[in-house]
């Protein structure tokens, strides 16, 4: 799907086949010399076909483009390295440029130390990891990123961009803010139809904490447009955060009242959790909708842990966790 939101500012739908997500949204901004492409979807001819006919329809040439990618996920990033020309500016975070041009197996593998260590079932690790997108439709080749920080702009046509870091659902996520125009380019830190997914694979930070924060300074921009990376166009940013908020506080006190039964690992507690698919049961999720769900509850976990409300226990290779009643 090919639309024009405002004069030279358009989406492109692409599809994202057997994902929950269903599509990715492509933005794309003409100039008089230039254009820019936000995002571009997964490294695969299905998504490589829908984008650059959408991109035939807004009359975009690409050796006359350059790249915002919003966060490193392939569902993001995954065609740029096939898109872009020599001359092509890709403009990304710094966290996130450091891991996709990592070009080594070692992330994949801490991250499958850090599910073994927190009960994720042995015989389902090696299919969650073999068919997760991230690995599957990466970009290509290693690339030359044009790093941004807070407060720098991307000028394009009558578009002054301003960069806004939103570390949370990536650590180096970012979204691009255009405060005379009021539109928030928001990749998936603020999702309408669904809601970001915010995971933890490492005991080095800490992401829903960070997600939160960065709602906060979302919440205070001047917005009247939201265009995600997925999903439908928003128009009141501030209820949306608000509702984004009360989601995950009602996950935190989910959790708490699963730990009221006695200690568990995360595998057991996410198996316990409320999930908004269509499965009836967990036993039921595929490896992959497990990874993320999995992820998600240590996410919820390290939080309440880092405000002291659970504790965890690690005995060997196994951690657990559990209720930290007030006042202890």
């Amino acid at each position: 799907m090919f639309e024009e939101i405002l004069p030279n500012l358009y989406r492109i739908e692409v599809p994202l086949p057997r994902s929950p997500l269903k599509a990715l949204n492509s933005y794309v901004v003409k100039g008089a010399q230039r254009s820019l492409i936000i995002d571009t979807g997964w490294n695969r001819e299905d998504c490589m076909r829908a984008l650059t006919s959408g991109l035939t329809e807004c009359g975009v040439n690409l050796q006359e483009a350059d790249f915002f990618i919003t966060h490193m996920h392939a569902d993001h990033s995954g065609l740029v390295s096939s898109l872009a020309a020599d001359t092509a500016k890709i403009y990304f975070g710094r966290a996130d440029a450091a891991i996709i041009n990592s070009n080594t197996p070692g992330p994949w593998e801490r991250q499958t130390d850090f599910a073994r260590k927190h009960g994720f079932p042995e015989d389902e690790l090696a299919l969650a990891i073999r068919n997760h997108p991230g690995r599957r439709y990466s970009p290509a080749a290693r690339l030359d990123f044009h790093i941004l920080k807070e407060d720098d702009t991307v000028s394009m046509g009558d578009y002054l961009f301003r960069c806004v870091e939103t570390p949370g659902h990536t650590e180096g996520h970012l979204c691009l803010y255009e405060p005379s125009k009021k539109i928030l380019i928001a990749g998936d830190h603020v999702l309408g139809d669904i809601t970001p997914n915010i995971s933890l694979w490492s005991d080095e930070w800490n992401p829903l904490k960070e997600y939160l924060m960065s709602l906060d300074k979302v919440y205070d921009l001047n917005v009247e447009l939201v265009l995600p990376g997925h999903r439908s166009i928003l128009k009141n940013h501030r209820e949306r955060i608000g509702e984004l908020r009360r989601h995950h506080q009602l996950r935190l006190d989910e959790i708490i009242s699963i730990l009221e039964k006695g200690r568990q690992n995360a595998s057991q507690i996410a198996s316990q959790m409320t999930w908004d698919v269509t499965y009836k049961s967990w036993d039921m999720f595929p490896p992959s909708q497990k990874w993320f769900a999995f992820g998600e509850a240590i996410a919820h976990l390290k939080l309440l842990e880092e405000e002291g409300k659970v504790a965890k226990e690690i005995g060997g290779r196994e951690v657990v966790f559990f209720d930290r009643p007030s006042g202890d």
